[in-house]
């Protein structure tokens, strides 16, 4: 720290290893730590000092670890202060960022990690600078995300709280739905905004090429390495590191994956130096990870360090009401990049498009927007551009049930309805299973294991 090299902090956990670890650290960055373990004596110590920063857990034995933020603040302003803790929870981020905590970091914490936000926090301050987030609400910015529904108000709302941490995030949604597109904006309202973004999409590199891309590699580290490479962490140095599709990450590379986001450091693939990195980690999955982690094809461990804030995506589906915005964000996308005049939809094609599920979320309608533009010859967009199946959604044909006089096993009645649904659903889907796995809004692994569980055969022609 530049001029307060004895900076004192204070350090309020129930975990007397984790105190002590933190001090030490703090120390050796050049500030004095005092530790408590309790709500009463951290409330004492702020009574009769003014400590620079504070470190304080959001669960003490006796009480309410922000309700010891609201008093340091209260009492010290232009306290730089940490909230920690044991599990990831959205709402306490949100609820710590919201009484001007700089940060929420989930534990394990990494000793550097802690010691350099603090640095960096007290040596940014200025006689003037209020404490707070480093960003707030309303310099939050984002021109490509298009809505205005409950949905995108909430997210919105996420996203400008959660941009200017430092925290892990994992974005869960269905594809389509823009993920991709949020962690671009997380990154770019964040303090890393003029470092990289580097994304890794997990579902497109072959397994034994996942390291070498992630980590680099030494020359002659394997048939082909003639030259050295960098890998994407060294690449995004003090940006962000976005990880697509991450269930799809084998087993051995999330290991070592692990070990990165726990230590900041790692090796290239055949070398023996230790590379340091500063990354943000941002994971997305349209699949569930608790699930494949119980299936033991997540790491357990590797869960827990993603999952310190959630973002779930709402589908189009939830959110209707900003169709009419994207079909207009997308007819002057493509209108311009097409070079025709201003196109308009007519109403009884935007009936159509409003009255669709779309299971492919909001990529699927940029591409029926994309495909009516190309192929419009006038100057309005007709139901007759939109493809047939945008035009209703399947209806299916299910026999009632009838229960007989003498009862009938409830279980017998689900298989039964489970089979006729599938059954309906590959019909409706012309075979194929992901679109049958759309239309019942389950995983395709799950309708593939329940289409064999049940036996059953595609239908053939007459």
């Amino acid at each position: 720290m530049s001029d307060r090299l004895r900076a004192p902090v204070l350090i309020v956990d129930p975990q007397a290893d984790f105190r002590r670890a933190a001090a030490d650290a703090l120390d050796r960055a050049g500030c004095v730590a005092a530790q408590s373990g309790t709500y009463a004596d951290a409330m004492a110590r702020l009574d009769g000092f003014a400590y620079d920063a504070l470190v304080v857990d959001v669960r003490l034995p006796d009480g309410d670890g922000l309700d010891v933020l609201d008093a340091a603040l209260t009492r010290y302003p232009k306290m730089r202060c940490v909230v920690t803790a044991s599990f990831a929870s959205i709402h306490h981020a949100v609820r710590a960022l919201k009484r001007g905590a700089i940060e929420y970091l989930i534990k394990p914490i990494a000793h550097e990690q802690l010691t350099d936000i603090i640095r960096v926090a007290l040596d940014s301050r200025t006689v003037d600078a209020p404490i707070g987030p480093r960003r707030t609400a309303g310099d939050f910015q984002c021109e490509s995300m298009v809505g205005r529904g409950p949905a995108m108000a909430q997210l919105m709302q996420t996203l400008s709280l959660v941009s200017p941490m430092q925290s892990t995030v994992l974005i869960q949604g269905e594809t389509g739905t823009g993920k991709e597109l949020v962690a671009r904006t997380i990154h770019e309202n964040s303090t890393r905004q003029e470092h990289p973004f580097v994304a890794f999409n997990a579902a497109a590199v072959p397994d034994g090429l996942a390291e070498a891309e992630l980590f680099g590699h030494v020359k002659g580290a394997f048939t082909g390495a003639v030259y050295p490479k960098k890998g994407l962490f060294e690449l995004a140095d003090r940006g962000t590191i976005f990880f697509d599709e991450i269930g799809n990450i084998p087993l051995d590379t999330q290991a070592k994956l692990l070990r990165v986001i726990q230590e900041r450091e790692f090796m290239r693939l055949g070398g023996v130096d230790t590379i340091k990195v500063d990354v943000r980690i941002i994971a997305a999955t349209n699949v569930s990870l608790r699930e494949m982690m119980e299936d033991s094809r997540f790491r357990e461990d590797l869960f827990y360090r993603l999952n310190v804030i959630t973002i779930e995506l709402p589908t189009l589906r939830e959110r209707k009401e900003d169709i009419p915005l994207l079909v207009q964000h997308f007819l002057e996308k493509y209108c311009e990049e097409s070079r025709k005049g201003g196109l308009i939809l007519t109403p009884a094609a935007m009936d159509r498009l409003m009255a669709y599920d779309w299971p492919g979320n909001v990529r699927e309608l940029e591409n029926v927007i994309e495909r009516a533009v190309v192929l419009c010859g006038e100057r309005e967009i007709g139901p007759d551009l939109i493809p047939d199946h945008v035009s209703a959604n399947p209806v299916f044909d299910v026999p009632d049930v009838v229960i007989p006089a003498d009862g009938i096993h409830f279980r017998d009645v689900i298989i039964g309805h489970e089979r006729r649904y599938i059954e309906a659903a590959l019909e409706a889907a012309g075979g194929v299973q992901k679109k049958a796995a759309e239309l019942l809004h389950i995983k395709p692994t799950t309708l593939n294991e329940m289409i064999k569980r049940y036996d059953i055969r595609p239908r053939r022609g007459d």
